[in-house]
């Protein structure tokens, strides 16, 4: 707070002074002494009249917009009227015989009251002239009074009693006090009810010790709030904020209390200012600040934090002390009078003008004060005197300029004594709105255009050097304009930024905005410029540079009001927008692989009342309201600090630093903050931003500090590349920017580049577009590459027609590989033909392998044989040749076949054969000791050579069996022995009992046997051939092999129960013995009954043998899908998927695709029955690309796809199913009522074909076809929806509650309005269970991208992903 002047005329000497601010303007101050007059000073202490009184001044008081002035005096009968706009004062007879004693204009209109000592009461309306005596108002002196904002007039006076008056005078209501009322107020008291009523209280001070509220409408709702004796009498009050009272006490105390209802009365806030006495109070609404004086000081707080003293004035020549304040109403005065007569006005808030040119600033230090300083080169500040109040300042490089109005007085920098002289003054032909200098020109804007002229011109050379803009053939006002070294920008209300050349006063460009432009700030040197528009859209504009245009600026707050450019020399690029909160730093990278753009660095908060006025090395210098200016560090620039050698920072913080550094290219002070750390984490941070901004020198010492070894020579091969695009190229291929790099490097010098690093990437499909343009010798050994790519994934089409494009007739090796791929493609496409002899022809042994491979998993035996014979694996051949009954073959190969499997199917027929001997002894081989016993017992009748195997291989089902034998022929003894043999000592024990050759069994068992209960009622149960009892109890008592035997002999009615309960025992007992018999039995080879593969399955599954589950389960489901059972076929697979699921097992790659082609295929008849034939369409594609895979219904199949492509426009499709339908061993099967338009397609040919839409990769956001479901970009299997087939997409998601199959979710609700079941598990579905399914997701508590990584690799996660859709 500073001292503005002091009054002190003698004639007031000695005695308190009366005085009033002038409302609104605060222009003016009116004071008034014991001298019959009123002295009327400006507000800069000048004195602008003096109002000669008949008596002492009693009473003064200005109409609601400061434009009057009317005084009371003592010993006379007339008001007297100062108009403060012509400065003539009027005077008018009251007509009020007794002495007048307080004066107050209304809050509404000019309408003027008057009391008098007698209580009598005068209304005056000075726009009619018309005068309102009313008589007896009170019946003693008036003494305060207050008008409300609903134009009523509350009066009080020394009869103790409180009026309340219309605008007429007349009495609305007379409320009697307890004493002498003063300090009337009025104001809004806070109740419970909204009420419209506006001001419903008046208060007052009530003998200077109470406080009383007074309800307008209700007088008997009256509030009377004593304080606390210590405090002393109430000085004065004053209302604030939301129905708070703060009050002032003679001994020092300020307190605060509410008003609200539940609070009334209470003590908010209570402290002590003074030490002895407290004189007045007054409150700055404006500031929302309070002042009090007291003890000869003046004290300031603010009102949202009281217990804080913020400003402190002492006035020690004051020994009489202190009396009145009084704010301005906008708050910039602040006046106190004291008691000897003097008046001193404080200045208390500046209006905050400066202007800065590079490190230079010119702000206001005061009223009429400017100061021009240069702190950055530590020059001496200069303080000018200006004439005027200015209402703007504009700084130049040599010059600086104020004004106000249409006048502007321009000032020149001296290097002497006093450092200023005035140059001259320019009065404009309309109110200047802003001002720009340079060293030679002014710019100022008024009223829609901007006159440029010369600053230090001769008067008769002014005219000449003066050109207004824009230009008489441009339309539109100039909203903003700023001024550079060299060049004039401005913008108009119509969007267009101009640039002008000052030194020819032409344009030189014109940029068109799309809305109005409302402020531009250049840089120093005018090649880049920041614009707000109309909008509230920030922008930055390089006029001189069309690569750059236009660059929106990121997160551009709309309440940011102006910008500054960083001055320092090596920050050109940096910028700070700003508004009354914070300043967000904002950086351009102009040079980077990406081409130019705008970062959002960060933001630093500002305090109250700052204003920016210079930028230079990330210290920003701001102007307060006090005339002062401070230094804002930027948090930005944090990372300055460090480099100044304070104390070190944590881990944290340096990364912190290095990022802040990075942003705003400062590699350097990065690379130094880098040593400073030691962390691999930053050194590859500054490593990669060196990268983006193509700092190549940097970035090999600081991938060489990080011990990158690969990089830094990397980075040494491209260093003296002077093709900035190829450069670019490399560095965006070095941080994993593929397609980036590859637009970088077509547009440079050497596009081939851009095809070395596809192939380098394993990118096929993209090698061959770029190959197609610039290296067509390439395109075989790319197309080769691809199709060993496509192979893998399955795509067999695209496949075989990349490896006939790789053939060069040239290079025999690489022929030769593409020969291998084209036998392998050409069988899986059903070309078993050609591919197998391609395979016999060809040298190599191993591709005859994976031809008969391929042939065997097609059930094409035959030919599988041959292959594996001629590439000399015999034992493949021999199996192969088993798998078609080709026993001659067999035969012939069994020399050359050391596989016991072989020898045991060759066994099997030969038996079949009724060859026993050799059966027998193909048995042997094969180690299969039970069927060897078998035959020799049972066709051969040769017990002495099944005994001999029997005690070599000790046996125990060969044992049984030639017990059996033994006692078919009534040896039982023989048998009993062999059974006890065999470990059977139950069934020995049996058929002891049974032929009563119990002895015999005792003398052989010795004393090991021990009898148990289980064993006891398995033993009964089997004695009355009840199996399946005589299992389970066998199996309790831990005799699995006994309670298999029983599970095997349960009789079919029992058969699938006795079959789980044998799977149950063989899990149990983990016996490879008990394995071998199941299986056996499962196989069909004990009873020639083969059962359920699925009991083989489950018998797998509970042996934990989960491989062969897998492979067991895919071939129920092929042959299924080989007989036309396609919906069996898909419901094992998903049966079977769905287990391996729960196990959490991974899921074989082939079933996964069986499932997706067998679920297409089922698809279809659905979107057919909907009328969606697109669908169907897609869905048939894909069945008939794998139509090897339904071999027994290709011919329907396929007409359906022509039919269905033709119906969707697909028509390229339907040529080419309709293609294959004419082959030789197709055309034959066509139905006759589609044959001729078949026929008529292929005849005619139509290759239009309708474009299948894309959509993003839920991995990587790459587009891709609806139906296509593996991603060329990240190379990843995509999951497809359950309902059309298409690759789902992360926005439309959701699961079938049932399976947890994914959908797309707006696809499935369309399917559900038709359907009742979900199109996979068949279970029951409808929209609204998926809808609140839907809103159940939480997509914070399961991620997306588990389950995507699930997916790819086939395993079923615990956790399934779910995802909200948005």
């Amino acid at each position: 707070m500073k001292s503005l002047f002091t009054l002190n005329d003698k004639a007031w000497s000695g005695f308190s002074l009366l005085y009033k601010w002038q409302k609104s303007l605060g222009n003016y101050i009116a004071v008034a002494g014991h001298d019959n007059s009123v002295k009327i000073f400006d507000r800069h202490g000048q004195k602008w009249t003096e109002l000669n009184l008949a008596g002492r001044c009693v009473g003064m008081d200005w109409d609601k917009d400061g434009d009057i002035l009317a005084v009371i005096a003592a010993k006379s009968s007339s008001i007297f009227l100062w108009d403060a706009s012509v400065n003539k004062t009027s005077q008018i007879d009251s007509g009020m015989r007794d002495q007048m004693s307080i004066i107050l204009w209304s809050k509404l209109g000019p309408v003027l009251a008057v009391g008098t000592e007698k209580g009598n009461l005068l209304i005056y309306n000075q726009q009619t002239s018309r005068k309102i005596p009313v008589l007896g108002k009170h019946t003693k002196k008036i003494t305060c009074g207050c008008w409300s904002a609903q134009n009523l007039l509350a009066l009080g006076s020394d009869d103790n009693t409180l009026s309340i008056s219309n605008h007429e005078g007349d009495t609305i209501r007379q409320i009697t006090l307890r004493g002498e009322p003063a300090n009337i107020c009025f104001s809004v008291l806070k109740t419970n009810e909204r009420s419209a009523q506006g001001e419903n209280t008046v208060s007052m001070s009530v003998d200077k010790k109470i406080l009383t509220l007074v309800n307008v409408n209700n007088p008997e709702d009256r509030q009377e709030l004593a304080f606390q004796q210590h405090y002393g009498n109430i000085v004065s009050y004053c209302w604030y904020g939301d129905g708070y009272i703060l009050t002032g006490f003679s001994r020092g105390y300020l307190v605060v209390i509410s008003t609200h209802v539940r609070e009334i009365g209470n003590e908010i806030f209570e402290i002590r200012n003074y030490k002895d006495i407290l004189n007045s109070v007054a409150i700055s609404a404006a500031l929302n600040k309070v002042a009090s004086c007291g003890d000869n000081s003046i004290k300031i707080h603010e009102l949202s934090e009281l217990s804080d003293i913020i400003n402190v004035v002492e006035l020690e020549e004051e020994t009489k002390g202190l009396d009145k304040l009084s704010w301005t109403d906008d708050g910039q005065l602040l006046a106190v009078s004291t008691q000897k007569g003097a008046l001193h006005v404080f200045l208390t808030k500046l209006p905050i003008l400066g202007d800065s040119y590079s490190t230079r600033l010119a702000y206001l230090t005061s009223l009429l004060e400017v100061t021009v300083s240069n702190q950055v080169e530590e020059e001496t500040p200069v303080t000018i005197q200006v004439e005027v109040e200015p209402t703007f300042i504009a700084m130049g490089p040599y010059h600086v300029a104020v004004g106000m109005n249409n006048r502007a007085w321009f000032y020149t920098f001296l290097d002497q004594e006093p450092g200023v002289k005035k140059l001259k003054d320019i009065e404009y032909l309309g109110t200047i709105a802003s001002m720009c200098l340079n060293s030679d020109y002014a710019a100022a804007l008024f009223e829609g255009k901007v006159q440029l002229h010369m600053i230090e011109s001769k008067d008769q050379e002014e005219k000449k050097q003066m050109k207004l803009f824009p230009d008489g053939d441009r339309q539109g006002r100039i909203l903003c304009h700023a001024l550079t070294a060299d060049f004039l920008y401005y913008g108009s209300d119509s969007g267009n930024v101009v640039c002008v050349l000052v030194e020819d006063w032409e344009t030189v460009c014109i940029y068109n905005h799309s809305v109005g432009v409302k402020k531009v700030f250049p840089d120093l040197n005018g090649t880049r410029l920041v614009f707000i528009d109309n909008k509230n859209g920030g922008f930055l504009l390089s006029p001189a540079n069309k690569t750059e245009s236009c660059i929106e600026l990121p997160n551009f707050s709309p309440t940011i009001t102006g910008v500054l450019w960083d001055n320092w020399h090596a920050d050109r690029g940096v910028f700070v927008a700003y508004d009354d909160d914070k300043v967000y730093t904002y950086v351009l990278h102009k040079t980077t692989i990406y081409g130019p753009r705008v970062v959002l660095v960060g933001s630093t908060t500002l305090l109250h009342s700052q204003k920016p006025l210079l930028l230079y090395n990330g210290e920003l210098t701001c102007q307060m309201a006090s005339g002062k200016t401070s230094e804002v560090s930027l948090s930005t620039h944090s990372f300055l600090k460090h480099s100044t050698g304070t104390a070190p920072n944590s881990p944290p913080e340096l990364s912190k630093m290095i990022e802040q550094a990075l942003t705003l290219k400062r590699f350097h002070e990065a690379f130094d903050l880098c040593k400073s750390a030691s962390s691999e984490k930053d050194w590859a941070e500054l490593g990669k931003a060196c990268l983006v901004h193509m700092e190549v020198d940097l970035a090999i010492q600081v991938y060489r500090m990080n011990g990158d070894v690969g990089m830094v020579m990397s980075l040494q091969d491209i260093q003296g590349i002077e093709d900035m695009n190829l450069q670019a190229g490399h560095l965006a291929l070095f941080l994993g920017e593929y397609n980036l790099a590859q637009d970088l490097y077509l547009s440079s010098s050497g596009p081939i580049a851009a095809l070395e690093m596809r192939k380098d990437l394993l990118h096929w499909d993209s090698a061959l577009m770029i190959a197609k343009r610039l290296a067509e010798d390439q395109i075989p050994f790319i197309s080769k590459e691809y199709a060993v790519h496509l192979e893998f994934i399955g795509d067999y089409v695209n496949a075989l027609a990349h490896y006939e494009k790789g053939m060069t007739h040239v290079n025999q090796d690489h022929d030769e590989a593409c020969q291998a791929g084209i036998a392998r493609m050409s069988i899986r496409m059903g070309d078993i033909r050609r591919g197998a002899a391609i395979a016999i022809q060809h040298p190599s042994r191993v591709l005859k392998k994976e031809c008969g491979a391929i042939l065997e998993n097609m059930k094409q035996f035959f030919e599988a044989a041959q292959l594996y014979e001629k590439g000399q694996y015999y034992e493949k051949a021999a199996s192969v040749y088993i798998r078609c009954k080709n026993w001659a073959k067999v035969g012939e190969l069994l020399p050359q076949v050391s596989s016991p499997k072989i020898h045991l199917q060759y066994a099997k027929a030969k038996e079949a054969d009724s060859k026993y001997e050799e059966a027998a002894q193909s048995y042997e081989s094969a180690k299969d000791w039970d069927n060897a016993i078998r035959v020799l017992l049972d066709h051969l009748k040769n017990p002495q050579d099944a005994v001999r195997i029997v005690r070599e291989t000790r046996s125990i089902d060969g044992a049984k069996m030639v017990a059996r034998f033994f006692q078919g022929l009534n040896d039982y003894g023989s048998a009993i022995y062999l059974l006890v043999l065999s470990q059977c000592n139950d069934e020995a024990f049996q058929l002891a009992q049974q032929h009563g050759q119990m002895e015999v069994y005792a003398d052989i068992i010795g004393p090991e046997a021990t009898q148990e209960d289980y064993q006891s009622i398995a033993l009964y149960f089997a004695a009355e051939k009840k199996h399946m009892q005589a299992g389970k109890f066998f199996q309790k008592c831990g005799q699995y092999s006994r309670a298999l035997n029983h599970f095997l002999k349960c009789p079919s009615t029992d058969d699938n129960q006795a079959v789980e309960m044998a799977i149950q025992t063989v899990g149990q007992a983990k016996d490879s013995t008990l394995t071998t018999q199941l299986i056996d039995y499962l196989m069909g080879e004990s009873d020639g009954m083969p059962k359920d593969a699925k009991y083989l399955f489950r018998l797998y599954m509970a042996l934990q043998r989960y491989r062969e589950a897998a492979r067991t389960a895919i071939i129920i489901a092929r042959e299924e899908q080989c007989a036309g059972n396609y919906r069996n076929a898909h419901d094992v697979l998903f049966s079977m998927y769905t287990e391996l699921q729960a196990q959490k097992i991974k899921i074989p790659a082939e079933m996964v695709t069986n499932l997706m082609i067998l679920h297409s295929y089922l698809l279809v008849k659905i979107h057919v029955k909907r009328g969606d034939h697109l669908k169907a369409a897609r869905m048939l594609i894909r069945v008939g690309n794998n139509i090897s895979k339904f071999p027994s219904h290709v011919v329907p199949i396929l007409t359906s796809a022509v039919i269905e492509c033709h119906r969707a426009g697909l028509k390229n499709s339907a040529f080419s199913f309709a293609a294959m339908l004419l082959r030789p061993e197709y055309r034959n099967e066509i139905n006759p009522t589609h044959r001729k338009k078949i026929e008529a397609i292929v005849r005619h040919p139509d290759t239009s074909e309708l474009e299948e839409e894309t959509t993003p990769c839920p991995f990587c956001g790459s587009q891709l076809k609806q139906n296509e479901l593996l991603c060329i970009s990240c190379n990843n299997n995509l999951p497809y929806c359950i309902a059309t087939g298409r690759h789902m997409l992360k926005e439309d998601w959701s699961l079938c509650p049932h399976c947890e199959f994914p959908a797309l979710y707006s696809q499935l609700t369309l399917l559900l309005e038709t359907e009742t079941v979900c199109p996979m598990c068949s279970e029951t579905l409808n929209v609204q269970q998926e809808r609140t399914r839907q809103r159940k997701k939480n997509p914070k508590d399961e991620s997306e991208n588990t389950f995507c990584s699930s997916y790819q690799i086939g395993l079923h996660t615990s956790t399934p992903f779910r995802m909200l859709l948005l």
